[in-house]
């Protein structure tokens, strides 16, 4: 692996200094420590409660809401760019990180500066264990990490301050903790079926928890959706008098062709036409993912009403990263990563793979969760690539290989899957089996975000 690259840090991802950096460890592991989003609680009080006591700092500034199934964080990443390249200053907050909690949390389009995270942790603790004290003595529970994560952002954000916040949903939307800030835009990217043991075993059921953050007076911009998602969003803006677009009605892509690390688009916004777009990003749903970021800062931006400049525009679409999203990590052979973690991710991924990518032999290497749909994720993947290397992640939530390599021999066969134990011994067999033919051969990394985070982590590009 001697060869991977290794870029550049940021500037939002320098290491602090020791005393800075002792601190800074102590805030994450008591972040970390809190107990994970297991169940969508029916309720924002305790949240709501906590912001009550800070000053209501989700309402000091105007936030674009964002939930779906799938393109979400890739969608906020490029509203974020379009909204910087026309000079405001953005919050954004999304899920799950790579590699640090700070990246759930940017400011200027860095992470959260360290210092500045472990001051608005000492700002909003004193609150924040008010409110748990108090819940525990009703017989309730404290908030949870996710909880925490989103008063933080909301905090932080108040404190930058920042022009406008992007903030990507965690889970649904009705009871997301998020929710306690109302969007003046509402963005709905592709709903399919994912965590259907806490939102819903029907699509319709999860368009319902997701529709949850269209609030009155907005503007929700919706990606194309199945038909029953379409009316239970529809409805739902009828109810609170909010104004709904749907890509391929209102808005959407006229134009693509694969360039050169990337794509060119023309896409049609709200407001009139902007031609010539470079995306450095692969695949035909992130043509749609940034249909629907146009739409949705056109629509922030005096209702839809008037027209970008094109220029800026282009640099915005130009200036667009999704860490983990069909990233080339590696040369020579090429390795990519992708997170998809659910069955529309992966339709996703294997569209793009034969779009935007021409490999002699094509390694697959795969590590799922096992409360996720492994055997379907894999079926879909299986034409796409000649191979599989199966093998975990660092998740304790990652199916052990031997079951997933069962899994998976069920559908390539057993000439075409090898399993290994760690991720390291994955890689070095994978890059072995791409280069068997000489040139021209790849792997795809891929699975879930952990999967797709420890490949980066192990090939030196754990930079975001």
């Amino acid at each position: 692996m001697s060869d991977s690259p290794r870029p550049k840090r940021p500037s939002g991802l320098t290491t602090p200094d020791p005393d800075t950096l002792r601190r800074l460890l102590d805030v994450e592991q008591a972040i970390l420590s809190r107990t994970s989003e297991k169940d969508i609680d029916p309720t924002l009080d305790t949240v709501r409660e906590v912001m009550d006591l800070l000053g209501d700092p989700q309402r000091s500034y105007p936030v674009i809401h964002l939930t779906g199934t799938n393109g979400k964080t890739s969608t906020t990443r490029m509203i974020d760019s379009l909204l910087t390249a026309l000079g405001l200053t953005t919050g954004r907050f999304t899920s799950p990180h790579l590699h640090s909690f700070r990246e759930r949390i940017t400011i200027g389009g860095e992470p959260i500066d360290p210092e500045r995270l472990v001051e608005v942790y000492d700002e909003v603790q004193p609150m924040v264990q008010l409110v748990d004290d108090r819940a525990v003595a009703s017989g309730g529970e404290p908030l949870n990490f996710f909880m925490m994560s989103v008063v933080l952002a909301y905090a932080a954000f108040a404190d930058a301050p920042v022009d406008v916040a992007v903030v990507e949903v965690g889970l649904g939307g009705t009871w997301d903790a998020t929710n306690v800030a109302d969007g003046q835009v509402a963005v709905v990217t592709p709903v399919a079926i994912d965590h259907a043991q806490l939102l819903g075993s029907t699509v319709a059921e999860i368009a319902t928890e997701k529709s949850g953050i269209i609030k009155p007076g907005a503007i929700t911009v919706s990606s194309i959706q199945e038909r029953d998602v379409a009316e239970i969003l529809l409805e739902r803006a009828n109810d609170v008098g909010a104004r709904i677009l749907f890509e391929g009605n209102d808005f959407g892509v006229t134009a693509r062709e694969v360039a050169l690390g990337g794509q060119q688009l023309s896409l049609r916004g709200i407001a009139g036409e902007y031609p010539d777009i470079y995306l450095p990003l692969h695949g035909e749903h992130q043509a749609s993912n940034a249909a629907t970021a146009l739409a949705a800062v056109e629509a922030f931006l005096g209702g839809g009403e008037q027209r970008l400049d094109l220029d800026i525009v282009r640099q915005g679409f130009a200036d667009v990263t999704s860490p983990g999203r069909l990233e080339i990590v590696r040369r020579s052979p090429t390795v990519l990563v992708d997170a998809a973690h659910n069955p529309a991710g992966m339709r996703a991924l294997r569209a793009a793979l034969g779009d935007a990518f021409t490999f002699t032999r094509l390694v697959g290497l795969v590590a799922i969760f096992a409360d996720k749909a492994p055997a379907e994720m894999l079926e879909i993947l299986e034409p796409a690539i000649d191979h599989v290397v199966i093998t975990r992640n660092t998740s304790p939530r990652s199916l052990p290989p031997r079951e997933l390599g069962r899994i998976a021999t069920e559908i390539f066969g057993e000439d075409r899957v090898t399993v290994e134990e760690s991720m390291p011994d994955a890689i070095d067999a994978a890059v072995t089996l791409a280069e068997e033919d000489g040139m021209g051969g790849g792997v795809i990394v891929t699975g879930s975000v952990v999967t797709a985070a420890d490949a980066r982590l192990l090939l030196g590009a754990d930079d975001t």
